[in-house]
């Protein structure tokens, strides 16, 4: 089970979905995926952009909980 927090960290930076996925060059429909966690897996390539452009670690964006 994990924990995306990929909204709280938008929230935080007060971005929203269209200006992230246009700065981090990430699909508009990916991201959104992702944001509302219907997503089934992410990319390294994907998760690697939202890290570089949010300022954080994968750590910071998804929580492992067992």
């Amino acid at each position: 089970m994990h924990e995306n927090r990929l909204r709280i960290l938008m929230a935080e930076r007060r971005i929203s979905i269209t200006k992230l996925a246009s700065e981090a060059d990430i699909s508009r429909t990916t991201l959104t995926n992702i944001y509302y966690e219907r997503a089934k897996g992410i990319t390294f390539e994907t998760l690697d952009k939202l890290c570089i452009h949010l300022e954080c670690t994968p750590n910071d964006l998804l929580i492992i909980k067992t």
